[in-house]
């Protein structure tokens, strides 16, 4: 005579139900709450890129002999800015501000010989740019198809040609 089978109990058969609802759950959190780290580092590096490029421009009004060292306090200004917090893997760069007049938009680099005025077309205006590259070195990684390999932050002043 063969053995009779008892019919297993319903909590018997839902046995890894659970496990397997979790480990979901789990994935869906876990990815959410690392887009959300990811999403915050950027966004703490280019507010940083962006406040050094308002102070290097802010750094260019103050009174300066000419152009060239209004450029050059500016640069130095938003350099000394990013430094104590960039991330040493990441590429920085900080090129000499471009010096433009604010009505016909021609630029010079370096500005030695732009003159400036104080009538509108003859305003010159400094722009400020800070570039923080090579960015997948320091984000988290599986993050390279949605985040930025580059970040800048610009900021641009306007200068009054009489205070030269």
């Amino acid at each position: 005579m063969a053995p009779r089978r008892t019919p297993r109990s319903g909590s018997h058969r839902q046995r890894g139900v659970y496990a397997i609802e979790y480990a979901m759950a789990f994935l869906l959190f876990f990815g959410l709450i690392y887009a959300i780290v990811c999403y915050s580092i950027v966004f703490t590096f280019r507010f940083g890129l962006q406040n050094a490029a308002e102070d290097g421009a802010r750094a260019a009004l103050r009174h300066q002999p000419n152009l060239a060292a209004r450029q050059l306090k500016a640069q130095q200004v938003a350099q000394a800015r990013t430094l104590p917090w960039k991330p040493t893997a990441a590429v920085l760069t900080i090129p000499l501000p471009a010096v433009c007049h604010s009505g016909s938009g021609t630029c010079l680099q370096p500005a030695g010989t732009l003159p400036c005025d104080t009538t509108w077309a003859e305003r010159c205006q400094v722009s400020v740019t800070v570039r923080l590259s090579d960015l997948h070195k320091v984000l988290p990684p599986f993050s390279a198809f949605v985040l930025p390999d580059e970040l800048v932050g610009q900021a641009t002043v306007l200068l009054d040609g009489s205070a030269l």
